[in-house]
């Protein structure tokens, strides 16, 4: 019989009903030290006072009008997004998945405004992840995403991650619109597209006027060390999609372009009920508040680097069990040489919650205001789980 929820997650035995900044409790009592961050959402940890009274202050006020009106939450959000970043303009979603249905839509329409319409493709990679939706999951292609879904939404060609030669033969197709990139995939295994790539591709893009598209929200919001992964190599996309972090965990997304990028959408071409409501955004503001903050993202590098030491040491500790730490900023990820699965349910026999990846990846994804404390205490954590795999 079929549970009330519909069943496709394989949720771990594990129930969390109160959490303060790194640490969770579960229903029964037992202290979990989190490195999940509800997969790099909760930025700034669990119940964090200023996001807080920034929702519970929105609450007793005004919680929804619709995008009929003007939200004055919104244009606050939104002047701190455009000016934060490359962005002239911003569209509030609900998720990264409907971030990622806007960047398709405007990518198109972008060139039908043109009077180009044949230019409709949209190049993606091998370990992409981009959400879940029809376009998110053609966009992506990978089996195990689109199995048993198809009709695929048509537009997109795949090419193998960091080919090259693969890459500039794409590009030369008449009918290519945009490029969809993770500057460090998450899905995929915390794997980071080197700043000279990055650079490369902005050539490549502006030498044939195709728009790039970056999808930043795993990897945006601070999380590798700067408000958002691309500013590490000195390029801007024309489109980015942000999600996950840019709410602390109120559900928030949003998509950010150039004004040139979003000439094509003009009123009625794109909507959304509850997308930027006063809720959502006034819980943004509180987060950009602090997170695009100059000191802030420098605690963030020093943490980042304190975390990568003990990790390092932890995987030489452990030769049978990891193989290497790999990613940026506090967005890493253990390689793993016996099954990921195993190391999981090691670290959750020792209150500790990690996030699995593909490529036998664990992901660490903790508050990016997480306290050295904690993140001794974490690693120590994975110490004692790796040695509780490997036989006496």
């Amino acid at each position: 019989m079929i549970s009330p929820i519909l069943p496709t997650y394989n949720r771990a035995p594990l129930s969390f009903v109160s959490g303060e900044g790194s640490w969770l409790v579960e229903a029964d009592g037992r202290r979990f030290l989190d490195l999940g961050s509800g997969i790099a959402v909760n930025v700034l940890g669990h119940a964090h006072p200023a996001l807080t009274a920034a929702l519970t202050a929105q609450a007793g006020q005004l919680w929804h009008t619709s995008n009929l009106y003007h939200i004055p939450q919104q244009e606050a959000l939104a002047d701190k997004l455009v000016a934060a970043t490359f962005a002239d303009t911003c569209f509030f979603t609900n998720s990264g998945t409907e971030s990622c249905e806007l960047a398709v839509k405007m990518a198109r329409k972008y060139w039908t405004a043109k009077d180009q319409p044949e230019r409709s493709v949209i190049l993606a990679f091998t370990g992409s992840f981009h959400g879940r939706s029809s376009a998110g999951i053609a966009a992506a292609g990978s089996e195990k995403m689109t199995a048993g879904f198809g009709p695929l939404l048509p537009g997109f060609r795949h090419l193998p991650f960091g080919d090259h030669e693969a890459l500039t033969e794409a590009m030369k197709a008449p009918d290519v619109a945009a490029i969809i990139l993770e500057p460090v995939q998450g899905e995929g295994g915390i794997v980071p597209v080197p700043d000279q790539c990055l650079k490369g591709l902005r050539d490549a893009c502006d030498a044939t006027g195709t728009l790039l598209i970056l999808d930043e929200v795993q990897c945006g919001m601070g999380r590798t060390g700067k408000l958002f992964a691309h500013e590490w190599a000195g390029i801007t996309p024309d489109i980015m999609m942000v999600a996950k972090g840019i709410g602390g965990g109120f559900p928030l997304g949003a998509l950010l372009a150039t004004e040139e990028a979003a000439q094509g959408m003009t009123a009625g071409t794109h909507g959304s009920t509850y997308g930027g409501n006063p809720l959502a955004c006034a819980v943004g503001n509180a987060v950009m508040e602090i997170v695009a903050d100059d000191a802030f993202l420098a605690e963030v590098n020093r943490k980042a680097g304190l975390m990568r030491q003990a990790l390092e040491g932890l995987v030489a500790a452990h030769p049978d069990v990891f193989e290497a730490v790999r990613g940026a900023g506090l967005m890493l990820g253990l390689k793993c040489k016996v099954p990921n699965a195993d190391v999981l349910q090691a670290a959750y026999g020792q209150d500790l919650c990690v996030v699995p990846a593909a490529d036998n990846v664990l992901r660490l994804l903790p508050a990016l205001n997480i306290e050295d404390a904690d993140i001794r205490e974490a690693v120590a954590r994975l110490d004692r789980a790796a040695a509780s795999l490997v036989p006496a």
